[in-house]
């Protein structure tokens, strides 16, 4: 019962993630509004998202992991509500994003949970797997349900939605008391970390404003991010060879860690006590390591996020579909990533992750072309994009995971999650912002199959036992 409590607000933080890119055009009619406006009223929410992904967890392991949850599902309801009144578009792109700050704090707190209530390492990576398994459904029903709603009641009751299934959650998850942990967050990266997104994305969606210098801001914002990685690794480096309490690399498998060990990535630091220095952002060589896997990540969140939103709005404003038959136009894009996840697990445990990786990136680059060069509705080739994502998602954190450092696992799961939230999120603003027609999905196309040769290419220097990092 309590892991479907979190599970189902894991549902309703991934759902929302698309559920509104179907009501775009419904939305425009009743609030006004540019296709760059439109673009911030779902970016603000992923952005938001991926920047406090890599905090979350470490704000669930300082405050509880019970009482971080439930602070996130009940402010997740009540922005939800504020979110269906919104008067202008402006206060919906803000109510977006605190959307985004909570749904971080309920992934955050369900991951600690899943952690302590499973103490046993397999019991534990059972739950997790009917958790994650929830994944292809929630961006599956995004579109089908905004369709549905959208058309019957328009496109404030997408919101009406969440409120109901958050107290449910609540309500399955009463009585849970976490204890409080010693995690320092690293508010610096944080803050960082969300500059540099929101100015990247921003400068990539409104080309009224001096894009340039927006791009020089996000770019002088990363490279802050990195000389603070750098800096506070080299000095949890010069630690851990000091005697004393165990650091994250050690403590990482542990129940206390797990909530910022599998959401956490920039800002989670070490589980050191108070006033202690910050350990590193991210783990040493976990990047250099799994790169791949979190390009792979990243591009097919591109891919779906911004073909999502440029079919909504061609079949709506081009095509003349009403929401609803929109919504069920996207059942062929759906029905495999709700269907194949099981046989896709199947294929990793019997071949490993890079089979149904390359497959996957292959079908969604195929899917993509065959979809900007039809004449009529892209039905049969949703079917193939379809595929190809439910072969690619499920397979990447089996991925990620086999391929990150030995201690590092649950933190390289958190760090694809942010990685793909940041991949959705420059889809919508790059692909949103070409022209109308073929093109937006053709570079979508060209940019997943650079993507399938590199991650072949890397998949050969694995096996020749070569480093991939040269």
């Amino acid at each position: 019962m309590k892991l479907a409590g979190f599970s189902l607000a894991y549902f309703l933080v991934l759902l929302d993630t698309t559920v509104l890119t179907i009501a775009l055009p419904d939305l425009r009619a009743s609030l006004g509004g540019s296709v760059a406006g439109q673009q911030w009223a779902v970016n603000a929410y992923t952005v938001a998202f991926a920047a406090c992904l890599l905090t979350g967890g470490a704000v669930a392991d300082r405050y509880g992991a019970a009482r971080v949850f439930r602070v996130g599902v009940a402010a997740f309801g009540v922005l939800s509500v504020l979110s269906a009144a919104a008067p202008h578009l402006g206060a919906l792109v803000v109510l977006r994003a605190l959307l985004g700050v909570a749904g971080s704090l309920c992934l955050g707190g369900s991951l600690g949970l899943l952690a302590e209530l499973h103490p046993s390492p397999a019991a534990r990576a059972r739950a997790t797997g009917a958790w994650a398994a929830i994944t292809g459904v929630a961006l599956a029903a995004g579109p089908l349900l905004g369709g549905l709603l959208v058309g019957l009641y328009g496109w404030r009751a997408v919101f009406l939605l969440n409120p109901p299934l958050a107290l449910v959650s609540l309500l399955a998850v009463r009585g849970l008391r976490s204890p409080r942990g010693a995690r320092r967050i690293d508010w610096y990266a944080q803050a960082l970390t969300c500059a540099f997104l929101g100015l990247l994305a921003e400068a990539l969606t409104d080309s009224s404003l001096p894009a340039a210098l927006l791009s020089l801001a996000a770019l002088a914002a990363l490279a802050a991010l990195v000389l603070t990685h750098h800096h506070t690794s080299a000095v949890a480096t010069t630690r851990s060879s000091i005697p004393g309490p165990a650091t994250t690399g050690s403590a990482i498998a542990g129940p206390a860690t797990s909530g910022s060990a599998t959401a956490g990535a920039v800002g989670s630091g070490s589980a050191e006590p108070a006033g202690r220095t910050r350990g590193s952002v991210v783990p040493r060589g976990l990047v250099a390591a799994t790169w791949p896997e979190l390009l792979a990540g990243a591009v097919a969140n591109f891919a779906f996020s911004g073909a999502l939103f440029v079919l909504t709005l061609l079949l709506q404003d081009t095509r003349h579909l009403t929401p609803m038959q929109t919504g069920l136009a996207f059942l062929p894009l759906t029905i495999p990533m709700v269907v194949n996840p099981v046989l896709t697990g199947r294929i990793v445990a019997r071949h490993g992750a890079r089979p149904p990786i390359l497959a996957g990136l292959a079908l969604l680059a195929a899917g993509l072309a065959g979809a900007a060069l039809a004449e009529g509705p892209p039905l049969g080739w949703l079917i193939v994009i379809g595929c190809g994502l439910s072969l690619c998602f499920p397979a990447l954190m089996a991925g990620m995971v086999a391929s990150a450092p030995p201690g590092t696992a649950g933190t390289a799961g958190g760090v694809l999650n942010a990685a793909r939230q940041v991949g959705a999120t420059l889809g919508v603003a790059v692909l949103g912002g070409l022209t109308a027609g073929a093109r937006p999905l053709l570079v979508a196309a060209i940019l997943t199959t650079a993507t399938f040769v590199a991650y072949g290419a890397v998949g050969f220097r694995r096996r020749s036992g070569r480093p991939i990092t040269e």
